[in-house]
């Protein structure tokens, strides 16, 4: 079975957990290490066989065009992941636009490629944006992946499918969620990030497993190039929280990818997209 493999692309001090420590207006003045990071996942990539999609942020494309061209080069798929990570539920219907047609001229002019998968900064599509869909149809977007069907204290709609759906009655838009396993009542995120990095790597091939053979659909799974980045400098004045879920466990990453990549069949979003539109229910907020 197919499953869906991403990476988010953004740097080391983009991510959620540094948002209050680390400002937007302080970035210009960090060096970058992405672009190196992200040639490290791609020589990984290519080692054990698989290709994925790249959802990137606008705001790395214009600093780092030579990596974005590599991603294309390499037979990857170059996709949105918004201009600078700013979350869809702190933008109205109009803004949401803006970002999305910055974000895509911009990455297409580094890649040289079209634009059709979203995924929300921090899966940041739920609830509270019933309208963010209907933006991304207008917009031509095949399909998104920015739902979290589970609860968490950054992200999360619980109420959301766990596979693919449909989330407008009179548009072809795909929304395909991040991986969760049901056990009993309990949803549990299994669908990489942070939870890959502290976990026993054994919870999430059962998990995968389980999804595959037992609900027989595929997984998603998604990390970041920061996370096989081990030598990247320490925040001293986050919080405790912040720095245990973001170093935690950075050195053995790469390790873990090869297993992953061994145990289970993986490839682009843009082609599980065209497999799961074949069978995705119908749910609107």
């Amino acid at each position: 079975m197919l499953n869906g493999l991403s990476v988010d692309v953004e740097d080391w001090f983009q991510v959620g957990a540094f948002e209050n420590t680390i400002a937007r207006s302080d970035w210009d003045g960090i060096a970058l290490r992405v672009g190196d990071n992200v040639r490290r996942v791609l020589d990984l990539f290519d080692e054990v066989g698989v290709k994925a999609t790249f959802f990137t942020l606008g705001w790395v494309a214009e600093r780092e065009p030579q990596a974005i061209r590599t991603i294309v080069e390499r037979g990857h798929e170059l996709a949105s992941h918004g201009y600078d990570h700013t979350r869809v539920f702190t933008f109205d219907p109009g803004q949401f636009a803006a970002d999305l047609k910055r974000s895509r001229a911009i990455l297409e002019d580094a890649g040289g490629a079209a634009i059709t998968g979203y995924r929300a900064p921090s899966f940041s599509i739920d609830q509270r944006t019933p309208w963010a869909h209907e933006v991304l149809a207008e917009h031509g977007y095949a399909y998104s992946s920015s739902v979290a069907p589970i609860r968490h204290d950054h992200y999360g709609w619980r109420e959301a499918p766990r596979f693919a759906f449909r989330p407008l009655a009179d548009s072809p838009l795909v929304e395909i969620p991040v991986t969760t396993a049901q056990v009993g009542e309990r949803r549990l995120a299994a669908g990489g990030g942070g939870f890959f990095r502290v976990l026993p790597y054994a919870f999430s091939r059962w998990a995968i497993a389980r999804v595959n053979c037992d609900d027989r659909r595929p997984a998603v799974f998604y990390f970041h190039p920061w996370e096989v980045d081990p030598g990247q400098p320490r925040v001293a004045d986050a919080p405790l929280r912040s720095k245990l879920r973001h170093y935690t466990n950075l050195a053995g990453m790469a390790d873990k990818l090869r297993r992953l990549a061994g145990d289970f069949h993986w490839g682009r979003m843009d082609e599980l997209a065209r497999i799961e539109a074949q069978r995705c229910v119908e749910f609107a907020p």
